[in-house]
């Protein structure tokens, strides 16, 4: 899987891809991915380190923004958007009302690419590495 992400310049929007993203650690995608944002703010990424992604990600909670949907750019299988972290009243383990976190995350998929529950699955264990974040570090 080829995963972009997006980075905001003045004058737009790019993606830059992280290349064979399922066969690398967390750790390794942080890197690069720090490393193609650096590129890209500094006008130094080259046109095959924005192209090939088959998924992207896109993040607009670090503008506020709870819930929006992330349009599908070709050839892209499916695009994953991701929310703001808002605190809201919720029912915990002992059946109190506290203030708890909750992040909106949306995925868009090509059903000509992607079947329908198999989009699902992956929101399923997406949902479970994030709230056991530990699981990360297993693999």
């Amino acid at each position: 899987m080829h995963l972009a992400f997006g980075v905001a310049l003045e004058d737009g929007l790019v993606t830059p891809v992280i290349k064979n993203a399922d066969s690398k650690s967390i750790r390794q995608i942080s890197v690069e991915a720090r490393e193609l944002a650096g590129k890209a703010r500094s006008k130094k990424i080259k046109p095959d380190e924005m192209t090939g992604s088959t998924l992207t990600v896109t993040n607009l909670g670090m503008f506020g923004i709870s819930r929006f949907f992330g349009i599908i750019n070709p050839p892209n299988a499916a695009i994953l958007s991701v929310g703001a972290t808002v605190k809201i009243p919720v029912v915990d383990a002992n059946n109190q009302v506290v203030i708890g976190r909750r992040m909106s995350i949306g995925l868009a998929g090509d059903h000509r690419v992607i079947d329908g529950a198999v989009a699902a699955q992956f929101l399923q264990a997406l949902r479970t590495l994030l709230e056991t974040p530990a699981l990360l570090l297993l693999g």
